[in-house]
């Protein structure tokens, strides 16, 4: 005879059936839409005529506008990268600040001292910031949470005392004049070649952004897709059980850290010789880490677009704010990230998501 199983017994068992069957049909078991196999190819239609408006604008707006969509194009770069280590690592950093300062830095001294042109003066900014990446990542990212936290804005301010105290090559508080960019005039009967090289010689900073902003979305897909990815994610949930399972916790995490802390270097550099002066208190200012912060938490976390969307939104929101109360500018941004913490933690990716408007994808 068989065993005989008690009421409760029976009751529990089909309880748990209920509950296994109930999660596999109910909303987190939701089939993909059949175009998220395609979604490359979606964004490919998408942001091809987003990026020929973005290319065309110099030519028609006025220096205020291109300003305005060089610093939407900058926050992409400092959310983007920050979203590798942070969003799909977990490590909630606040040095992004301390690398945008170095790049500026960096890339500011080797024209200031007339060493490289201008482009590879750029790249040896972002190259230089991921090297100091490199050297700090094994100690700095053996710390968790608010330590590792604490540990970058501390290295922010320890960067900001050097770059201060170092007057000798960095010219300490005096801060860094950088020659100026001669604008070309069109001359008359120019063909339209002619025309156009002079829209990109005197735009050179917004283009030079373009492409790096561009990068930096190429590789935030390619790390959402990749294997990478998901060792980042499986280290941010579990960083034990990650290792258990054969992911090289350590190269995985250092090497997060050395991409995302290239693209705010170039992207300092950039600003450097676009603006044409900084100084320290300028470059290493902890709004740099906040506009990151900000940027990603109000689009989404570990999501390809969601630093995009925060950007775009962001940046105009706050460009607002500062034309009417320069003072309630930080405020914003601060006051923001509580707002997004308590109420859509996910970010407004992870709001569409639950409403159904966007599928819950890896390539999103």
């Amino acid at each position: 005879m068989g065993a005989v199983t008690a009421p409760s017994e029976r009751s529990a068992t089909t309880l748990i059936a209920a509950g296994a069957e109930a999660s596999v049909s109910g909303p987190a078991a939701k089939p993909m839409p059949a175009w998220e196999a395609y979604t490359g190819w979606v964004y490919l239609v998408v942001l091809i005529p987003a990026l020929a408006v973005l290319v065309w604008l110099p030519s028609v707006a006025s220096a205020y506008t291109v300003t305005l969509w060089l610093t939407v194009l900058l926050t992409i770069n400092l959310a983007s990268s920050w979203n590798v280590l942070s969003g799909y690592g977990g490590y909630v950093s606040f040095g992004h600040a301390g690398f945008f300062g170095v790049g500026s830095y960096i890339g500011a001294l080797l024209l200031y001292y007339d060493k490289l042109s201008w482009i590879p003066a750029m790249i040896a900014a972002g190259l230089g910031t991921s090297l100091l990446a490199l050297l700090l990542g094994y100690p700095v990212l053996r710390l968790r949470g608010p330590y590792f936290a604490i540990a970058m804005l501390a290295m922010s301010e320890l960067g900001r005392i050097v770059v201060t105290s170092w007057s000798s090559v960095t010219l300490g508080g005096d801060g860094v004049y950088l020659p100026i960019v001669r604008f070309q005039r069109v001359k008359e009967g120019a063909d339209w070649w002619g025309r156009v090289g002079v829209i990109v010689h005197n735009n050179q900073d917004y283009y030079a952004m373009l492409v790096v902003a561009i990068l930096a979305v190429m590789g935030a897909y390619w790390v959402g897709t990749s294997r990478f990815g998901l060792e980042l994610l499986s280290i941010r949930d579990d960083e034990v059980a990650s290792q258990a399972m054969g992911t090289r916790v350590v190269r995985v995490k250092i090497a997060a850290f050395a991409a995302s802390a290239f693209f705010p270097g170039i992207a300092g550099a950039i600003y450097a010789r676009h603006v044409g002066y900084i100084d320290p208190p300028t470059v290493f200012g902890i709004i740099w880490s906040i506009r990151a912060i900000a940027t990603a938490l109000l689009g989404g976390q570990a999501t390809i677009l969601g630093p995009i969307i925060g950007a775009v939104g962001l940046t105009l929101v706050s460009e607002r704010v500062w034309a009417s109360d320069p003072n309630l500018f930080q405020v914003v941004f601060g006051g923001l990230i509580v707002l997004v913490v308590l109420f859509i933690p996910g970010g407004l990716i992870s709001l569409l998501q639950q409403w159904g408007a966007l599928p819950r994808s890896r390539r999103i």
